[in-house]
């Protein structure tokens, strides 16, 4: 398996230096030159657990580790779940919740960043090199990533996040951490800004080149391979092709479930949910992709209004042609926004937007009929399905990004008096916690990487 730019300008990559690489030389995002069809496998497939089906789908992607090595690394990634299938599943009357936030850190992002962090040691030990990870998040990803990789010799981790933008308990999963090669980074803006930061840093090439930089958003392609996974399971427990609703805001998770469904496995259609943040809504709506304002909400992780990940879906849905998807990212850099003409048919993926109130009401709704508590962004999917359940004849699979204890200030607007808590956020109460905060500037955060990267 090779992998090649999205904007041209790289190819016959293997999955190793794909995965150091992150992001592509040209500015694009690295992708499969060939997607595997899986439908030959799918009975087969149907009989294996987690951990069984990660091994098969992985081993698609990833050629040039030996098969018993990336094996053990993926038994070993998903050993750190507290659930015994990794992941969970629960009815709430006509829609079925896939939990993904069984991890170290409550949230779904610990699907992939287990995985990346072993895969990364395993690479880097055996080139004896050091890696300098850059990362921006807008609440999981950062505390996930952090906890891939902490205490590894070989890797420094830089995580910018937005200052007073992500829930304090999120904050304090990663500042909390206090492993000599961490290094959390508070920006006075949104995480569009720190997102904007990152790629730029990405893009000064020769930089990149000096401090040994690589990626662990999901702009690595390793986090998408990863949470392939996930869609494929579920699919394969389904009596019939499930259509998955998906809180988004990066789309990398949506993604990833696009992808598995032109592998092959058994998904009718995608169903994106956007908070107030709703560029990807207008985008299905209209055909153009136009930047707005950030809005800042319940659901922080999904206050984005950039998403790195759309542009692997641009480059499939424009039959892999790198020109005409380069011209519309330069038109949407210079001016805020580009447009393919007519949006995209239903038919593979719908759009919506939930607002607060939604957001509020669907988390009320779920505890008082079903005594389920969901997190905000979670609510945000299980409140789109109410929209789409009439437009969709398929099950309804909604996707549970994060325990609902990661944001007890929204359940209990929705559902006063209520408490949720979870022993490993509770262990962080009083924990001494170091961070830098730096005002939203190239320089601010080259110095950072300057005073404290490793190796280099």
């Amino acid at each position: 398996m090779k992998y090649c730019s999205t904007r041209g300008g790289a190819q016959g990559l293997s999955f190793r230096d794909s995965l150091i690489m992150g992001l592509a030389p040209d500015g694009g995002l690295l992708v499969p030159e060939t997607l595997p069809d899986v439908t030959p496998e799918l009975d087969a497939w149907r009989q294996l657990n987690f951990v069984q089906l990660a091994q098969e789908v992985i081993a698609l992607f990833v050629d040039d580790i030996e098969r018993s090595t990336l094996d053990r690394l993926i038994e070993e990634a998903y050993a750190t779940f507290s659930h015994a299938d990794v992941v969970g599943w629960q009815t709430l009357g006509d829609v079925a919740l896939l939990e993904l936030f069984h991890g170290p850190t409550l949230a779904f992002k610990d699907v992939a960043l287990q995985l990346l962090g072993r895969l990364f040691e395993h690479v880097l030990s055996q080139r004896g090199e050091h890696l300098n990870i850059l990362g921006a998040t807008s609440g999981d990803t950062g505390s996930a990533a952090i906890a891939g990789v902490r205490g590894q010799e070989n890797i420094d981790i830089f995580i910018l996040y937005p200052h007073g933008k992500v829930s304090a308990l999120q904050e304090l999963q990663m500042t909390s951490v206090l492993d000599a090669n961490v290094h959390c980074v508070a920006v006075n803006g949104s995480f569009d800004d720190c997102q904007s930061l990152m790629k730029e840093i990405f893009a000064d090439l020769p930089f990149k080149r000096d401090y040994r930089l690589g990626a662990v958003n999901s702009v690595n392609w390793a986090r998408v391979m990863a949470q392939i996974v996930y869609y494929g399971y579920a699919s394969l427990r389904s009596e019939t092709a499930p259509a998955f609703c998906v809180p988004t805001g990066n789309f990398g998770n949506v993604f990833a479930a696009y992808l598995a469904r032109e592998m092959g496995f058994p998904i009718d259609r995608l169903l994106v949910a956007t908070n107030e943040n709703d560029i990807l809504a207008r985008f299905f709506a209209s055909g153009e992709y136009a930047r707005g304002e950030v809005h800042f909400t319940l659901s922080p992780a999904m206050d984005i209004q950039v998403a790195s990940n759309f542009e692997r879906f641009l480059y499939y849905y424009l039959g892999k042609d790198s020109g005409r998807l380069a011209a519309f990212m330069n038109d949407f850099q210079s001016s805020g926004k580009a447009s393919i003409g007519t949006p995209p048919p239903q038919d593979v993926m719908m759009a919506t937007t939930i607002d607060t109130e939604q957001t509020l009401a669907a988390i009320k709704r779920a505890y008082d009929e079903y005594g389920y508590v969901l997190d905000p962004h979670t609510a945000v999917g299980f409140a789109a399905c109410s929209i789409f359940s009439a437009q969709v004849d398929a099950p309804l699979v909604c996707v549970a990004t994060a325990h609902p204890a990661k944001f007890p200030e929204a359940v209990a607007r929705a559902i006063p008096g209520l408490e949720v808590t979870h022993p490993t956020l509770d262990a962080l109460r009083d924990q001494p916690v170091r961070r830098q905060v730096i005002e939203p500037e190239i320089e601010a955060v080259k110095n950072v990487i300057r005073e404290s990267a490793g190796s280099v």
